[in-house]
């Protein structure tokens, strides 16, 4: 088998127990280029690697009834990071993880006995599509309307990594943890607004980079004016559809390219 690998991101192997199989995936990984590391699925752990986790592949076994705390955990950072999870195990331990998991954030549902050579492609065919020059832009939405940016997070989740935040505090803590290339940013919310949110975003060395696109209700000169010193990226209406919001975000990251 003949496989072409990206060298970004991690990829995270989990299983309770010192799987010999488990183990033999970290090496086979290794050896084609990937990034990759074993770990026994205690949260402590697996926190170490989030900031470069790409991909997590869980193997289920007899011990999966006490792991509902770390699967919690694996679905939260899934999530927020826009990361996928491989699920490999019996039936009925895939019964029980797609209780706490779900379906939305798992790439695959390999069953045992495990096919190690789908198992390669699947993660192959994944990191190609989601790595280096093919990964996709993340765009973190701010907004105390909660309608509003969880409309804007289903127009936009098929193009692109989403993250979401309600307030400035809750943007920063995200953009502590996890990497954004654009900040689309409600102009009006309550303690902190819009273009506050903006000056602590660029009074921290590590946020103080990422552009910001304003989304405001306001289209006056003097609500524009007062946000132009800030330098945000853009100032769109949100009156606009999904259509027109895409293109402009399409056409921003082609320019940053």
């Amino acid at each position: 088998m003949n496989f072409q690998c990206a060298d970004q991101g991690l990829i995270l192997v989990i299983s309770a127990t010192d799987s010999f199989l488990a183990k033999s995936l970290v090496s086979k990984l290794k050896s084609m280029g990937f990034d990759s590391e074993f770990s026994h699925g205690e949260i402590k752990e697996i926190d170490k690697y989030r900031e470069h986790l790409e991909l997590m592949i869980l193997f289920l076994d007899e011990a999966i009834e006490g792991m509902s705390d770390t699967l919690i955990y694996l679905k939260d950072v899934a999530g927020e990071l826009d990361r996928k999870i491989i699920v490999i195990g019996y039936d009925e331990e895939h019964d029980i993880a797609r209780k706490i998991l779900g379906d939305k954030d798992i790439l695959e549902w390999f069953k045992r006995p495990l096919i190690m050579d789908d198992l390669l492609r699947c993660i192959t065919r994944y990191m190609e599509d989601n790595t280096g020059e093919n990964r996709k832009k993340t765009v973190l939405i701010v907004d105390d309307d909660i309608t509003y940016m969880r409309t804007v997070y289903e127009w936009l989740k098929d193009y692109y990594h989403v993250g979401m935040a309600a307030n400035g505090v809750q943007a920063i803590a995200y953009l502590t943890k996890n990497k954004a290339d654009l900040v689309l940013l409600d102009y009006e919310m309550p303690v902190a607004n819009g273009p506050q949110v903006l000056q602590m975003l660029q009074n921290e060395s590590e946020t103080g980079h990422i552009p910001v696109m304003f989304l405001t209700g306001h289209s006056d000169k003097e609500s524009v004016m007062s946000v132009i010193g800030l330098k945000p990226a853009d100032y769109l209406l949100k009156t606009i559809d999904k259509k027109t919001l895409i293109s402009k975000l399409d056409t921003f990251f082609e320019k940053m390219d």
